[in-house]
């Protein structure tokens, strides 16, 4: 009986919280217990100069002309998992703030110390006009790059309407008439440019990934239609001032060579001209090929702009094998863009015309006999989206049967008015988790808090309560989280109720949510502004883990899942040992979980 009593006091189960009990000679000081019980636990000897800490914080002052520049966002770019396990690359927001007419704006900000770097997005009236990446303590918005007109050296050969054939929509009778125009060679219309440097390349997959996942799982269809500039508010608007030069710099159908069968066409008109059926006037004016894909593009994944077409004004009305095209538009022009799919691949269930304007795609999005129906997009379905990197424009193409929009890459120059499109980037994450017992099982569930920055503004949230004991948040002091709320109550819950921590015993609840105003150089490494919580039923008060203490309680720069209930945080996420033994390797073990361990 009395080895069995030992054996309970080391491993100190959840059967003792479960009893509200503190073992027999039990001592808050009682550091050598601790010690044990940690070793048993995690099986591993902690290093003894380990902080527990994730994160890293600073200052970032930002100079700008306030003319041009309304707000400003400091982001960090960082990898996360995805639902499948995987690491993707994500932009998250970590301090924001209104420029108000001054020149100069500090940011202050917390950020996983293992990042891919920070980012700073200029803002003006909704758009961002750029991305600058951070490479001091100081950023200056006259140093961020701008939307520049590039000199090309146009094309000297015939410019001539030779091939017209029907559309695969007019062979299959939805579209009648329809008819596609084309010159004899494109090989003459090819330009020669100089690649992106790295650090553009770097900036590129930076900021169209991060916003456009890439991988057919990715639905980012509500991401395009967020930006509004999709349908018929997706066309350029021609300047009449300069050639409209495009170039593929990117490409992605996953080795299946379909981009390299497919072509590049657009159409033109005015609003005036639409009438009473818009749609039936876009179905019936001539499409233009203008790039054939394998002439330019190759090689999956890659980032490389070195060829660049001009688009090609071919005049009012139809066409004829007569008509002589030139390098100038009209001002005011809209042009919409399809591309062409023309594999042979499975019967030819990849061929069709997949516009960018989405109310041209109703059939062929519905159509049994392709394989594009499987993309999901339904009525209406738009197949191009703009993003801007730094000033260039990139029409983002999705010509296959997923909904990522990146299959296709084009930058689009020159004579058009600048698209610029803003996206909504989400917020970084942090998270709290606790132990409350001195000799626990270290799920780090018995407190969990999420809480992120916007601005001035922190909103916290209370996700679970892995504990039978009587437990409180302290130092949030905001809404409904005060000093004195016990958690499970705050959750209209009995003490002996598990939340959030197990899907066969306890409950499932919504957060608890609350937010407040923080002063401008707030941090969450500073001590005076961290939960902790205060265990009313042990007398023992949890904090944040210093050096030399064991890992009671960490925060977690990250949108973490925490452990499932009695799973101990080394199972749920098995780099976390390395990272205790040594806190210089394995320093994003919490983007690496093991999924049928924590809540999900």
């Amino acid at each position: 009986m009395a080895a069995l009593a030992i054996l309970m006091f080391a491993s100190c189960s959840k059967q003792m919280e479960m009893d509200n009990m503190i073992p027999d000679g039990f001592t808050p000081d009682n550091s050598e217990a601790i010690k044990r019980n940690v070793a048993e636990v995690f099986g591993v000897t902690f290093d003894p100069t380990h902080d527990w800490n994730s994160t890293s914080n600073g200052t970032i002052t930002v100079n700008v002309n306030p003319n041009e520049v309304k707000k400003v966002q400091l982001m960090v770019n960082m990898e996360e998992t995805n639902e499948d396990g995987e690491l993707v690359t994500s932009m998250k927001v970590l301090n924001e703030a209104d420029v108000n007419g001054a020149s100069s704006v500090q940011l202050s900000y917390d950020a996983p110390s293992t990042n891919n770097g920070l980012y700073v997005a200029y803002i003006n009236e909704g758009k961002t006009y750029n991305v600058q990446k951070v490479t001091g303590t100081t950023v200056n918005y006259s140093q961020a790059p701008r939307r520049a007109q590039r000199r090309v050296t146009l094309p000297t050969g015939e410019t001539k309407i030779s091939i017209v054939e029907p559309s695969y929509a007019n062979l299959r009778g939805w579209i009648p008439g329809e008819m596609l125009y084309q010159m004899s060679d494109y090989t003459s219309q090819k330009i020669d440019v100089a690649d992106y440097d790295d650090d553009y390349k770097n900036t590129f997959r930076t900021v169209i990934f991060s916003y456009f996942k890439n991988g057919r799982k990715y639905n980012n269809l509500p991401l395009v239609k967020q930006s509004g500039m999709y349908n018929q508010n997706a066309y350029a608007i021609t300047t009449g001032s300069a050639p409209i030069i495009l170039s593929p710099v990117y490409k992605n159908d996953g080795g299946y060579h379909e981009v390299e069968n497919s072509d590049l066409y657009y159409y033109y008109f005015r609003d005036e001209d639409l009438g009473a059926d818009p749609v039936a006037y876009l179905e019936s004016l001539p499409k233009y090929k203008a790039i054939q894909f394998n002439q330019c593009i190759k090689g999956d994944d890659v980032i490389m702009k070195h060829a660049s077409y001009a688009l090609i004004y071919w005049g009012e009305g139809i066409p004829t094998d007569e008509t002589v095209g030139s390098y100038t538009f009209p001002e005011g022009v809209k042009i919409g863009f399809m591309i062409r799919a023309k594999t042979t691949a499975e019967g030819g269930k990849k061929q069709g015309e997949l516009y960018g304007d989405g109310r041209l795609n109703n059939y062929i999005n519905f159509y049994d006999k392709c394989n594009f129906k499987s993309s999901n997009l339904g009525t209406d379905g738009p197949r191009t989206a703009w993003q801007t990197v730094n000033g260039k424009m990139m029409l983002c193409c999705e010509s296959g049967t997923d909904s990522d929009f990146n299959d296709i890459i084009i930058e689009v120059e020159g004579g058009v008015d600048e698209i610029v499109v803003t996206p909504e980037t989400e917020v970084n994450e942090y998270t709290f988790c606790f132990e409350d017992h001195d000799l626990g099982d270290y799920d780090m569930n018995d407190v969990v808090i999420k809480t992120y920055r916007q601005g001035n503004k922190v909103t916290y949230s209370i996700v679970a309560c892995g504990a039978y004991d009587k437990l409180y948040i302290k130092n949030v002091n905001c809404g409904v989280i005060t000093d004195d709320a016990e958690v499970h109550a705050l959750f209209g819950q009995s003490q002996n109720t598990f939340i959030n921590t197990s899907y066969t015993e306890g409950v499932i609840c919504d957060p608890i949510t609350a937010s407040k105003t923080v002063a401008s150089n707030f941090s969450f490494l500073d001590e005076a502004n961290q939960p902790y919580i205060y265990n009313a039923t042990t007398g023992k008060t949890i904090k944040l883990s210093k050096v030399g203490e064991d890992p009671h309680g960490i925060m977690i720069p990250y949108v973490f899942k925490h452990p499932l209930e009695r799973v101990c945080i080394k199972d749920a996420y098995t780099e976390f040992n390395n990272w205790g033994m040594n806190p210089v390797i394995s320093t994003t073990w919490y983007t690496k979980p093991t999924f049928e361990k924590i809540f999900r």
